[in-house]
């Protein structure tokens, strides 16, 4: 295996990880070749594009996220090597640091570079497949041109001739999927979670604001009536797009249950289906 690569200086010089819950520049030698893909709501939203190469993961801020389309060739702008541990954070970056902002994990996998990576980033031209959970089939990097002090600047490309080509696609296929690939949050709901952020621990604390008190009828609610079961639509294809969640088949019963305030009632609904997906 060839050396580690960037040691990650850059990384850490510009972060402060006591007030970041980013993942510490630490290098760790491995073989993997993971695959991810960040949504991250900065100054100016973006997609992280990243791929683990020798210990660290290669990074590049797509503006316009990846297209499906061989002809729409996407900006990428090369920035600072992450550590591979950058690969499972979702999260919200402190206003004022590097990158503040809102962070979503859009999609994950592995990689497998054609040729050998390390002379296609020296030459400027990366070819590999992608096997991720939204992104598939074979892509290439090409640098374009160079801009000292604001990173390289590189062309990201769908390949022509897989299943996985959309012509026309013009970034349909990111609009569709809004949600994070492992949590199913949308950028909003990410945002809205504070206990993702750093707090100063001398900050002064805000009060809470009282919760309404809810009275209790006195009065029996009135029992609703039989409500069907949802269930699950056999189907013989697998799903091209959307955020889909597949489970083992198992035979059973479903169950739903009413309660009247006041007085507890308890209906019991059994639905006994021999064939249905859970």
């Amino acid at each position: 295996m060839a050396r580690t690569a960037d040691n990650l200086s850059k990384y850490r010089a510009k972060r402060d990880f006591k007030k970041t819950r980013e993942p510490k520049g630490i290098i760790k030698k491995s073989k993997g070749h993971s695959y991810l893909i960040q949504k991250h709501a900065a100054s100016h939203l973006h997609y992280d594009f990243r791929l683990e190469l020798n210990g660290t993961l290669k990074s590049w801020a797509v503006p316009k996220g990846p297209s499906l389309d061989p002809a729409d060739k996407r900006l990428a702008m090369q920035v600072e090597d992450h550590p591979v541990a950058y690969g499972t954070f979702e999260g919200i970056i402190p206003k004022g640091e590097y990158g503040g902002g809102t962070v979503m994990l859009w999609d994950r996998g592995t990689w497998e570079p054609v040729g050998d990576p390390v002379q296609g980033l020296a030459k400027g031209k990366l070819v590999f497949k992608l096997y991720g959970e939204r992104l598939t089939g074979e892509w290439t990097l090409v640098r374009s041109f160079r801009n000292e002090g604001k990173g390289n600047g590189w062309l990201l490309i769908k390949h022509k001739g897989d299943d996985a080509v959309v012509e026309g696609d013009s970034g349909k296929f990111v609009q569709e999927n809004a949600t994070s690939i492992v949590t199913g949050r949308t950028m909003e709901e990410i945002a809205q979670d504070q206990n993702a952020v750093w707090k100063n621990k001398h900050e002064v604390k805000q009060k809470k604001a009282r919760k309404p008190v809810t009275k209790v009828n006195s009065t029996p609610s009135r029992m609703p009536g039989f409500t069907p079961p949802q269930l699950a639509t056999l189907t013989t294809t697998m799903p091209k797009t959307g955020n889909w969640i597949h489970e083992l088949k198992f035979d059973g019963y479903r169950m739903i249950l009413s309660k009247a305030m006041r007085f507890p009632k308890i209906i019991m609904c059994f639905w006994s289906r021999k064939k249905f997906r859970m």
